[in-house]
């Protein structure tokens, strides 16, 4: 991988952002320079999960970004319309699109309920279609269009379909319509790929839904996500687009061999446990 390309005063549009993954990546990439608009649905605190549009955009602000929150929910048309025209009106276009914002349920055929089922769809599948088609008038006019979504590699093997199945089918239909947009666009100059995390990732979704506090102590903190994330962001769509990057590779490429400092609470080097879907 090249030198990064600056991201100063590129406007990102995300999806979800007020905890976590996206949260951290949104606040590195306002470091940066960026400006961050962003879509997520908690607008005052809620018990099990940290954070609201409104602390999200306070963080976002400080870390030097300027933050336009969206209240809204993906799977929602006219929020994500009306979030695609007001990011580019309050800034001037859109460069970047996140599909930050997913669901997960971890339940296999015949245990999962279909109400869990469509909301995993409706989110992640769908969500991340209806950004992207919404967004992509103004992606076409960016000198630099880019387009990044949280999810995996492709892969056949079939123990993702023993375990999980319809989980797995969200997250690879979010990898599927990227590299659609890779593939249609290429010729514009886009720049469309995915990023996933080798191990598990602090999160309120691994807190509450996959591992509990143990797996909170074989994790990552977010923060190597939103490393990777503004790393791969700053490459040149000849290295990037079409690619499936995972955050530990794309450090380690630019020369960064201790981790250490990205482990949560408890955590070892040793202890860590892979993610889901690697």
């Amino acid at each position: 991988m090249s030198a990064q390309s600056s991201l100063a005063g590129r406007t990102v549009l995300m999806s979800g952002g007020s905890r976590g993954i996206g949260l951290a990546i949104a606040v590195r990439l306002a470091g940066e320079g960026a400006n961050i608009a962003f879509i997520a649905k908690t607008d005052t605190p809620h018990p099990r999960v940290a954070g609201t549009v409104h602390t999200a955009a306070a963080e976002i602000e400080a870390a030097g970004g300027r933050a336009l929150p969206i209240l809204g929910d993906i799977r929602d048309d006219d929020t994500v319309s009306k979030a695609v025209t007001e990011t580019a009106g309050h800034f001037g276009g859109i460069d970047i699109v996140i599909n930050n914002a997913s669901a997960i349920s971890l339940s296999g055929i015949g245990e999962l309920p279909l109400k869990r089922y469509d909301l995993m769809q409706d989110v992640n599948a769908r969500g991340t279609f209806a950004l992207m088609s919404a967004a992509m008038p103004y992606l076409g006019e960016s000198v630099a269009p880019r387009v990044l979504t949280l999810s995996p590699p492709l892969s056949l093997d079939r123990r993702w379909l023993v375990e999980h199945a319809p989980y797995t089918v969200s997250k690879y239909a979010m990898t599927m319509l990227t590299l659609g947009v890779a593939e249609q666009y290429r010729e514009q100059g886009f720049a469309a790929c995915c990023l996933w995390p080798r191990t598990l990732i602090a999160t309120a979704a691994v807190q509450n839904v996959v591992a509990g506090d143990e797996g909170m102590r074989s994790s990552r903190r977010p923060e190597i996500m939103a490393d990777a994330a503004a790393l791969v962001l700053g490459l040149d769509p000849s290295q990037s687009n079409g690619q499936c990057f995972v955050d530990e590779d794309v450090l380690r490429a630019q020369g960064v061999t201790d981790l250490s400092r990205y482990l949560y609470e408890g955590a070892t080097e040793e202890n860590l446990a892979p993610d889901l879907l690697l």
